[in-house]
């Protein structure tokens, strides 16, 4: 099963893209996340390991996958049964950045509990989004890279 949020940030992508590639900075801005921790030194890239800790979860290991440079990446995790892939794409707009979060979750506990964890995970992504982009527009307005009437 397959979730997915879009929403356009009024910031270049090149800010959009430092913020996300930051992990261990998403819990200053989303409440989704209670903590995470980069397992390794250096670049953000395929390999590259963060523990993960949410509400309501057990800790879980996350490892790249796949990266795009500036475009996207993906990163996979399992959790007591559950095979999941979270992606982050960015596609530039006249005017900013959309912000394409995805959660594919797979196997037999995920189809089982698909009635309890569908609301949730949608809510989580909107709220990821709605943080990532609060915290980009902040940053553009900072830099002067963001108009105000956006």
């Amino acid at each position: 099963m397959k979730f997915e949020n879009t929403i356009f940030i009024a910031a270049p992508r090149s800010v959009v893209w430092d913020v996300t590639i930051d992990v261990e900075g998403w819990p200053q801005w989303a409440p989704t996340f209670s903590s995470v921790k980069r397992l390794d030194d250096g670049p953000f890239d395929v390999g590259s390991s963060a523990l993960i800790k949410q509400p309501g979860l057990p800790a879980a290991k996350w490892v790249v996958t796949s990266l795009t440079r500036g475009e996207r990446f993906s990163w996979e995790s399992r959790i007591q049964g559950i095979h999941m892939v979270g992606t982050h794409e960015l596609t530039t707009q006249h005017t900013g950045t959309h912000s394409m979060l995805r959660v594919e979750l797979r196997g037999l506990v995920a189809f089982l509990l698909w009635p309890v964890i569908c609301i949730a995970v949608k809510r989580s992504l909107e709220r990821e989004n709605a943080g990532l982009k609060a915290r980009c527009e902040a940053i553009g307005l900072r830099f002067g890279t963001v108009r105000r009437d956006h």
